[in-house]
């Protein structure tokens, strides 16, 4: 099987095996040298009061980010356009997959020749903020007078570490229900399942329908976010949001995992999906339905399948799901020179208010005044971004990526796959998962 393409342009596998490991890895080595109490997280500031405009002689930001896929091209045509309204900036970018990118970012930095700005998952803002890579910016979103009004509250709430703010949110991405329009019709459905009493309706007649497996249950990913989404849904929550301890192995997350190994006992599923054929099987018209990220509309649109997005089915009592955001962010690098830290102000600051062009990547931009215009509305995503309110992001706690994919992935697996009971399964990967968080907190504290 040829591997997927995350949202980001890199195969999930590498992210999943990668992302949370090598990043650690990479900042404990960069960055994990003596520090003076002023260059700990969080102790110092990126420059001055930002004056909401670049009046600076002419300057060269470096632009590091990891839109190698399909969001690419968008990405390039709106740093083009800034730099057409910005004649004095130019900006030098640097393309790199994502998992390349969290591995050398600190190094560079460190050494005085990474990113003077970049983009990063809102997920990674901690362990990078912990490792003193990123710097807070307060400054700028105070000037601009931004607040948790102009952007989801999630999303808003998880850019801040240890009470200084490190991210300025770019975009929304999140887990939302796919479904082939034709395979519905020809099973009488005529919308899209909205709670688990229609959803089993559903899955009951497209299977009548000649349908044998409509909706197929991986076992990785995107298990662990199906999982974290029922959940929440469920009214659990996955980390205590200190960092302390790993709650996914709750009552909710018990039923949230056993709905998903209940679809594969009722014969909805085949009982060994690997890794992405759930998405491979929806393309080639093997399946009806299938959850996923919003970063596949752009493939397939381009596959001409017929399908339309829904937000997932409220399974537990909450219609809530999982999501991440790109965040802009600034490096201690770009602390050294105050003409540079105001032209990487300004150019976040612009990315931000011109993010509509980003809707073309299947994003949905996370500033509330360009996330509600009707060239974003009347996008396929329209419907994800009008629940917006109902999305949720992992806290922000340093080095949960790496914790996540030793234990958690790893439950939801072999309990999908029959190896262990749902409750068996949560209760020994949380307890690691505390043991690891417990050691991560004394080592991004030290």
């Amino acid at each position: 099987m040829s591997e997927l393409i995350t949202p980001d342009g890199f195969s999930r596998r590498r992210f999943i095996t990668l992302g949370g490991a090598v990043a650690t890895g990479a900042l404990l080595s960069a960055c994990g040298g003596g520090k003076s109490a002023s260059d700990t997280a969080g102790g110092k500031a990126a420059g001055s009061t930002f004056k909401g405009t670049y009046d600076g002689p002419a300057i060269t930001l470096s632009y590091w980010n990891g839109f190698t896929g399909g969001d690419g091209p968008f990405m390039k045509k709106m740093v083009e356009q800034f730099m057409k309204d910005h004649p004095k900036i130019t900006i030098t970018s640097n393309t790199v997959e994502w998992a390349q990118y969290y591995q050398r970012v600190p190094a560079a930095v460190q050494a005085g020749k990474g990113p003077d700005v970049g983009a990063m998952h809102l997920d990674q803002l901690a362990t990078n903020a912990a490792r003193n890579v990123i710097v807070p910016i307060d400054d700028l979103a105070t000037s601009l007078g931004l607040t948790a009004d102009d952007f989801p509250k999630e999303v808003w709430d998880a850019g801040i570490y240890k009470g200084k703010r490190y991210g300025i949110p770019l975009d929304v991405h999140s887990l939302a229900q796919y479904y082939n329009t034709d395979m519905f019709k020809q099973a009488g459905i005529s919308e899209a399942p909205t709670d688990d009493a229609s959803m089993q309706d559903a899955l009951a007649k497209l299977k009548s329908a000649g349908i044998t497996y409509p909706f197929w249950m991986p076992s990785r990913w995107p298990a662990h976010l199906m999982f974290l989404s029922l959940l929440w849904q469920f009214g659990g929550e996955p980390y205590a949001p200190d960092g302390a301890k790993a709650t996914f192995d709750s009552d909710a997350g018990v039923k949230a995992l056993t709905w998903m190994v209940d679809i594969v006992q009722k014969g909805y599923s085949p009982t060994n999906v690997a890794q992405d054929s759930q998405y491979v099987g929806f393309k080639n018209k093997k399946l009806a339905t299938t959850w996923d990220g919003i970063w596949q509309i752009n493939d397939l649109k381009a596959s001409g399948l017929p399908f339309a997005l829904a937000p997932l089915p409220n399974i537990g009592g909450q219609p809530l799901a999982w999501a991440n955001s790109h965040n802009f962010y600034i490096t201690r690098q770009a602390t050294s020179e105050e003409n540079k830290l105001n032209a990487a102000k300004t150019f976040i600051d612009w990315m931000s208010k011109h993010s509509a062009e980003w809707a073309g990547a299947g994003m949905i931009p996370a500033r509330k005044s360009v996330r509600e215009s009707a060239k974003v509305q009347d996008t396929v995503q329209g419907p994800i971004a009008a629940q917006v309110q109902n999305l949720r992001f992992l806290p922000p706690v340093p080095g949960l990526g790496d914790v996540q994919a030793q234990t958690l992935e790893i439950a939801v697996a072999d309990a999908v796959l029959g190896k262990k009971q749902p409750a068996d399964a949560l209760k020994s990967a949380a307890d690691k998962a505390t043991q690891l968080m417990e050691a991560n907190k004394k080592k991004f504290e030290a």
